[in-house]
């Protein structure tokens, strides 16, 4: 564009000057008044004279060969006469009719200025850039050369298992020899899976980083347009421009958006997006080979892809890159923190302890929490208070410090966690109780936080029925404080975590000793604009009828058993309210002097803390377990708004 600009530019600098070259050797006419002009007729000194009435000027010739011009009046009748009387040689000038190409211009102007809009707006919509109004089929894919890349392994961490099977492909790369004289050949394409946020396309840039090709980038939905044919198009595009640049690599992000299965009637059928498909099928392992061309593409629905895009000669690898583990979250909080001034308090593993089930993205997201939370108070380094506010934000919600709540308000919630807290404390393998806080956050007037020792992977039964039991505590509470007429709504999401635990303990897990280990709920993927759902297998209505019975078994029993517990321990949970009403949030070690019945020491200010006070940092949203889906975060009240 810019260089169309100048040479038009050019070409009119030029066109001025041969202009002014010509006009140049005329000689300039010499401007005289009217008066002196008629004055000069009448005494005969002017010879030749032209007449334009449409410019309102008159030019002519003097005796002695000189030229001059006048500005003519409006009306003066008489200067013909004049003229004539004196002998003077009178030229009319025609008005200066416009050219056939000019009166074509004119009229034809308003429909050219239509179709020009039309192009530029189609332009617009197309991306078209600087390509061309038509050019549709051209790849949208945007090319990164070799120094362009700067990502390496080195900031990629907490999938350690992802980077071995990747590096295979930088070796390859580099030095292909190695590979080939053994008869190896280059993978041709590589499938990243795995949930948001944990570092997929960040692995494929650290590919290209480190082999020093170029790195073709574009998305799954890039490909399919408004126009039939353009999406097979983009992609012959696409496949041509790499195999000038190869070795490359080619990334496919969101490969899902053009990969879905065919024929599969979830929406409707999309032809064009089936013909885009079929034409990255035959790109990929066709007739014609495409060496040097690897093709990265990352999905977090490895499910709805067609079996044809997966087969090997395609995708031969499937490189799953899960959710960290403590000592990856660890590794990549240490990358995170690289860029922010840290006190000498931080210590990275135990905010990795109190961060189960965090991705990579989660994790980046704590540490710039933290940075602004220094920021806004006006702090030079950030220390493990800010990291333990980003925590609380993150997992619970933003403080609601303008909500108003009545005495008694906070009074029946500081019962509700004070339940929460205690039956979690006194059950087998429940996780540490780390916070409890009567603060609204978010959607909830008040949050019991549990930290895991250690991240799990599965569930005891045990685990599973101390679960139930601390998630009723809350219920509980204000049930024999208040009476059950005056039990509130806030434990609706108690309610229906406990239930559904249950419902899995008894239909999925097989943890029902009369129904034994056998599947009666089966799990749906998730359906098209909808989430995962779940319906009942094929049985009797007897068998229907026991497992309820089961789930309410399971229920109930829990129920006793931490109503049993808080009755036990009626001091510990007026203790508790006090402690709450006092101080609103109470942290692991004050609920230890309350347990022991001792005298609650006033909550230690976070910058004191030490890094070995693993029992007061960090926060529990949850495992990666199915058991676990919703987080360890008992809520009160959450639902009290949207359930009325």
């Amino acid at each position: 564009m810019a260089k169309n600009l100048i040479l038009w530019l050019v070409i009119a600098v030029v066109l001025m000057t041969v202009f002014q070259s010509f006009n140049g050797g005329e000689q300039a006419d010499r401007q005289t008044s009217y008066t002196q002009f008629v004055n000069e007729v009448r005494s005969g000194v002017v010879r030749d004279v032209n007449i334009d009435r449409t410019a309102g000027t008159i030019t002519g010739i003097k005796n002695n060969g000189e030229r001059f011009q006048t500005i003519m009046p409006l009306y003066d009748d008489d200067l013909i006469n004049d003229l004539l009387k004196n002998d003077v040689n009178v030229k009319g000038v025609a008005p200066e009719e416009q050219s056939f190409l000019a009166n074509i211009f004119i009229s034809w102007f308003p429909m050219l200025l239509l179709i020009g809009v039309w192009i530029f707006f189609m332009r617009q919509m197309q991306g078209g850039g600087g390509k061309g109004a038509m050019s549709f089929g051209k790849s949208k894919a945007r090319l990164m050369g070799e120094d362009q890349v700067k990502t390496t392994f080195a900031d990629v961490a907490g999938c350690d298992e992802a980077k071995e099977d990747v590096t295979e492909l930088v070796d390859f790369l580099r030095d292909p020899s190695k590979f080939q004289k053994l008869g190896g050949n280059i993978p041709k394409g590589v499938l990243m899976v795995g949930p948001p946020g944990t570092g997929k396309t960040l692995l494929a840039k650290a590919v290209a980083g480190e082999a020093k090709v170029p790195f073709f980038t574009i998305s799954g939905s890039d490909f399919v347009e408004m126009f039939v044919g353009v999406g097979a198009s983009r992609v012959r595009d696409m496949f041509d421009q790499a195999k000038k640049a190869a070795p490359c690599i080619i990334f496919i992000d969101e490969i899902d958006a053009v990969g879905r299965k065919r024929g599969a009637g979830m929406g409707g059928g999309h032809d064009e997006r089936e013909q885009t498909l079929n034409q990255m099928l035959v790109e990929m392992d066709g007739f014609e080979g495409n060496e040097g061309i690897i093709v990265i593409a990352a999905t977090n629905r490895p499910d709805v892809l067609d079996p044809a895009l997966l087969r090997p000669g395609r995708f031969d690898r499937q490189v799953v890159v899960g959710l960290p583990d403590v000592r990856g979250r660890e590794q990549i909080l240490n990358v995170h923190m690289r860029k922010v001034p840290l006190d000498e308090n931080v210590e990275a593993s135990v905010i990795a302890r109190g961060t189960p089930g965090f991705s990579g993205a989660d994790l980046a997201n704590l540490v710039n929490e933290a940075a602004l939370f220094a920021a806004r108070g006006n702090k030079r380094k950030v220390s493990m208070a800010e990291f333990d506010a980003a925590k609380d934000k993150i997992m619970m919600g933003a403080e609601r410090k303008s909500m108003v709540m009545s005495e008694k308000e906070k009074e029946m919630t500081a019962y509700h966690e004070a339940g929460h807290a205690i039956v979690g404390r006194l059950v087998p393998e429940h996780d540490p109780v780390y916070k409890v806080s009567i603060i609204p956050r978010g959607r909830a007037l008040g949050v019991t936080m549990y930290l895991p020792e250690q991240d799990r992977v599965s569930h005891s039964k045990e685990h599973l029925e101390s679960m139930l039991s601390s998630l009723y505590g809350g219920r509980i509470a204000e049930a024999i404080i208040y009476g059950d007429d005056k039990v509130t709504t806030g434990a609706s999401n108690d309610i229906e975590r406990a239930t559904d635990i249950a419902r899995k303990m008894v239909t999925q897990w097989g943890l029902s000793p009369k129904l034994g280990p056998q599947m009666y709920m089966e799990e749906q993927g998730e359906m098209f604009m909808g989430g995962g759902s779940s319906r009942m297998a094929g049985v009797s209505d007897e068998t229907a009828k026991l497992i309820d019975a089961e789930i309410k078994d399971f229920v109930s029993r829990n129920y006793n058993r931490a109503e049993q517990i808080l009755k036990d321990n009626m001091d510990i949970l007026h203790a508790m309210k006090d402690a709450l009403m006092k101080y609103e949030t109470i942290d692991a070690g004050q609920i230890d002097d309350l347990m022991e019945r001792k005298e609650v020491r006033p909550p230690r200010d976070a910058h004191d803390r030490k890094p070995t006070d693993s029992g007061n940092t960090g926060a529990s949203a949850g495992t990666s377990s199915d058991a676990e889906k919703s987080d360890n975060t008992s809520v009160s009240g959450s639902e009290l708004d949207d359930k009325l």
